[in-house]
């Protein structure tokens, strides 16, 4: 959709990338609730991005879709649950992976919709922080 804006059916979107239709839908009503889309229906009508993809960050889509950033529970900035680990201020685990965490949240939030519309197989790497 950021490669080439336009108003979008979910049948054109399901083609073009490969997505079962039933799973596309709730990933384009999610991003729709979440005011990055907008939808039209009827003759003419379908899916058109409503932000600006270099105002949309990976980080903020992934959020909206999964939740916390976080590779296991316990290393969220805000966890959920209650952490298992015997002393969570000195796991390893849990340090090793809050770090991760960061520095993937980072990343994620460092790139935008319209940086990934422009990456290919050669230049993924250009887009080191």
């Amino acid at each position: 959709m950021a490669r080439r804006p336009r108003s979008w059916s979910i049948q054109e979107l399901s083609a073009q990338e490969a997505i079962p239709v039933k799973f596309l839908e709730q990933i384009l009503l999610a991003l729709r609730h979440a005011g990055y889309l907008s939808a039209k229906r009827g003759v003419g009508g379908g899916y058109t991005l409503r932000t600006d993809p270099g105002q949309l960050r990976v980080g903020d889509v992934i959020r909206t879709m999964d939740g916390p950033i976080a590779p296991v529970p316990c290393a969220a900035a805000q966890p959920a649950d209650h952490c298992t680990c015997p002393d969570p201020v000195t796991c390893p685990l849990r340090l090793m992976m809050t770090d991760v965490r960061s520095q993937l949240t980072e990343m994620l939030d460092a790139r935008t919709i319209s940086d990934l519309s422009r990456m290919t197989g050669e230049n993924v790497m250009a887009f080191d922080i």
